[in-house]
């Protein structure tokens, strides 16, 4: 299948997306809102892959927004209207879903990032598991400098990755934030000299969690996410309870064995996405 932004390819049992627009620096237009979390969707809740990567082409990992897009979209409805207000609010909220099907899905997403993440870029990566950077690599809470608030996902994200006061000055000054700084902040995992080393070195990070049984990669990232949004006695309860039902005593044996005899590990893949009941 082909799409207006991305390419998609996945070989052992990692996908690999890539954003491909890069006469337009990867601005966000109105496709990519809609072709990033259906493809998520699609490897997800059809067991494609195990792990998911995404990078992206030209000098800009994104440029954020594509604004021109939107605003030649030919809507005239009066800006101080509540019609206006109300599309705007259901606008964003999709947007919103969009980064968020990222941080929904069953499978971990790296981030493989070059040159400049603006704006809505903040908002793509943050809601990834992992982020990795080239050493020109720079990020951008551009939307101070166009007059607006980040609204799509940059706050509730990065203050879980950095400290609140380096996200204050961040925000309210909207300057740039290099690679190196990034790292030594922890918003990135790792910093490489250029794009194809980091491509290579992330694709071996992803190949390791794909040799890894699928139930348990999975259940580390809710564990994670949970634990992320709730205290620790109630995180203790819910890995419990988890492992309870989700525990597989069969993959436990097919690791083990698979460790001691130096093998790929054959491991059940995640299920396919429950159907839908007929009305």
């Amino acid at each position: 299948m082909t799409y207006t932004c991305f390419e998609l390819s996945i070989d052992n049992k990692v996908a690999h997306l890539k954003l491909s627009r890069p006469e337009k620096r990867n601005a966000m237009n109105p496709e990519f809102w809609d072709e990033l979390p259906a493809i998520i969707k699609d490897i997800d809740e059809n067991s494609k892959a195990r792990v998911i990567v995404i990078s992206s082409t030209g000098p800009h990992f994104t440029a954020g927004l594509d604004i021109q897009a939107f605003l030649g979209s030919g809507d005239s409805t009066d800006a101080g209207s509540l019609d206006a207000g109300l599309k705007f609010y259901q606008q964003v909220k999709l947007m919103q879903d969009t980064f968020s099907s990222l941080e929904d899905c069953r499978l971990p997403v790296l981030a493989a990032i070059q040159g400049g993440c603006i704006g809505g870029g903040v908002d793509f990566t943050t809601a990834c598991d992992m982020r990795y950077a080239t050493e020109d690599a720079f990020f951008t809470i551009h939307e101070t400098n166009i007059g607006m608030t980040a609204d799509v996902g940059t706050f509730p994200r990065i203050l879980n990755l950095i400290p609140e006061g380096i996200v204050r000055e961040l925000s309210y000054t909207g300057r740039k934030f290099s690679a190196s700084e990034a790292q030594a902040h922890g918003l990135l995992n790792d910093v490489y000299p250029d794009q194809e080393t980091m491509l290579a070195e992330v694709m071996k990070i992803a190949v390791q969690i794909a040799s890894n049984a699928p139930n348990a990669v999975y259940g580390c990232k809710r564990m994670i996410n949970y634990a992320r949004d709730h205290n620790t006695q109630d995180s203790l309860d819910y890995v419990a309870t988890w492992n309870m039902s989700m525990l597989q005593q069969e993959q436990m044996a097919e690791a083990m064995m698979a460790n001691a005899q130096k093998r790929e590990g054959n491991f059940v893949e995640l299920p396919k996405a429950a159907k839908k009941i007929a009305s």
